[in-house]
C-alpha cells in the first residue's frame, strides 16, 4: 500500500502542475501521394535548429542525406510527419509551403525538400522546417519576427522536384559496407523526389535482386554469398517510373564513397 500511495501522490502532483490538462494527440492524415493536384492543404509549421540554419546540428537528418546546408538543398529542408515522411519513403520529396498569418507572413510559396522526420502528433500534417526555410515565408526583413512566432498555420501542396540543370542521381556507399552487406544512399532525385524500391544486378548475372530499405533513403543488400561488382542499380519512383544506372558502382568499389550516375528522372 505504501508504494501505491506514493504513485497516487506523484500522479496528483503532476496533475496539479499541469493544471489537470492533457495534450491531445492528433492522428496523422492520409499519406500524401503523387497526384500533384493544385489544391492547398492545411498544416502546422514549426522550425528547428539554428535560426538561419538547415535544421540538424550535423546538417543531416533521418533520411541519411548529409550537408543539406550546401547545394543543391541550400538549407531549404524540413521534417515531415508520418504521412509526409512515410517511414523514409518520402525522403527527397518536394513541397510548396506558404503562410498567410500572422502579419510577418508573405503569403508567397517557397519550395522545400523533405530530409528529416518529426512525428510529434500536433496536426494531421506537420512540417518542422529549417530556421532558414521558415524565415523565407516572411515578408522582406521580417524573417526573425516570423521565427519568433514559433508555430503557425500554413498551406502546402506537393510539387515535382527540380534540381539545377545537369544534376544527376548520386549514390553513396555507406560506411561498413562489404561484399556481404552493401548499403547505398540515393539522393538528388528529380520529379517525384523519392524512391520506393531499389534493385541490384551483378555484372555477371542477368538477375535483379531486390534491396531492402534500411532507413531513410538508404537501401541495403545482405546475404551469405558475397556479391561482386560492378553493380547496376534499378530505381523505382513513387509514381512507378523506373531507371537503371548501369554499372554505376565499379568492381573496385569502396565504402564511404560517392558514385555519381548519368541518369535522372
Amino acid at each position: 500500500m505504501g508504494s501505491l500511495s506514493y504513485v497516487l501522490a506523484v500522479a496528483v502532483l503532476a496533475a496539479l502542475v499541469t493544471g489537470g490538462a492533457c495534450i491531445a494527440k492528433v492522428p496523422p492524415g492520409p499519406n500524401i501521394t503523387t497526384k500533384y493536384d493544385t489544391r492547398w492543404l492545411p498544416a502546422k509549421a514549426t522550425w528547428y535548429g539554428k535560426p538561419t540554419g538547415a535544421g540538424p546540428k550535423d546538417n543531416g537528418g533521418a533520411c541519411g542525406i548529409k550537408d543539406v546546408n550546401l547545394a543543391p538543398y541550400l538549407g531549404m529542408t524540413a521534417c515531415g510527419n508520418i504521412p509526409i515522411f512515410k517511414d523514409g519513403k518520402g525522403c527527397g520529396s518536394c513541397y510548396e509551403v506558404k503562410c498567410q498569418k500572422p502579419v510577418p507572413c508573405a503569403d508567397k510559396p517557397i519550395t522545400i525538400f523533405v530530409t528529416d522526420k518529426n512525428y510529434e502528433p500536433i496536426a494531421p500534417y506537420h512540417f518542422d522546417l529549417s530556421g532558414h526555410a521558415f524565415g523565407l515565408m516572411a515578408l522582406p526583413g521580417k524573417d526573425q519576427a516570423l521565427r519568433s512566432v514559433g508555430e503557425l498555420e500554413l498551406q502546402f501542396r506537393r510539387v515535382r522536384c527540380k534540381y539545377p540543370p545537369g544534376t544527376k542521381i548520386t549514390f553513396h556507399v555507406e560506411k561498413g559496407s562489404n561484399p556481404n552487406y552493401l548499403a547505398v544512399l540515393v539522393k538528388f532525385v528529380s520529379d517525384d523526389g523519392d524512391i520506393v524500391q531499389v534493385d541490384i544486378q551483378e555484372k555477371q548475372s542477368p538477375a535483379w535482386k531486390p534491396m531492402t530499405q534500411s532507413w531513410g533513403a538508404v537501401w541495403r543488400w545482405d546475404g551469405a554469398i558475397p556479391i561482386k561488382g560492378p553493380f547496376s542499380l534499378r530505381l523505382t519512383s513513387e509514381s512507378g517510373k523506373k531507371l537503371v544506372a548501369q554499372d554505376v558502382i565499379p568492381a573496385a568499389w569502396k565504402a564511404d564513397t560517392v558514385y555519381p550516375s548519368n541518369i535522372q528522372f
